[in-house]
């Protein structure tokens, strides 16, 4: 599912305009971005966290050279999902 199909499918199912909806969530993901990029975690009870998580530096290798290249280290979003998100995708598996 793409964001314009997100956008069919909640605004079918609230009976808001496409125009509401998509402000909705483009507002949604820009709250949750600019919060993880402060380094606070953002907890949606039942669905999941947000937060930054960083990664220290390490040595990498070109597979194609075999030269090695340090990477450095950075901090990446991360998203954990809730126990019942994840109760949901596993009975989907079985």
């Amino acid at each position: 599912m793409n964001k314009a199909e997100l956008v069919t499918a909640v605004s079918d199912k609230t009976k808001l305009s496409k125009s509401q909806v998509e402000t909705m969530i483009n507002t949604t993901l820009e709250v949750i971005q600019k919060t993880v990029s402060k380094g606070e975690e953002v907890k949606i009870v039942g669905f999941g966290s947000f937060q930054i998580q960083a990664r220290k530096a390490k040595t990498g290798r070109n597979p194609k050279t075999g030269e090695t290249h340090k990477i450095p280290e950075c901090s990446i979003p991360r998203f954990k999902p809730g126990k019942e998100f994840k109760q949901l995708v596993d009975k989907k598996k079985n």
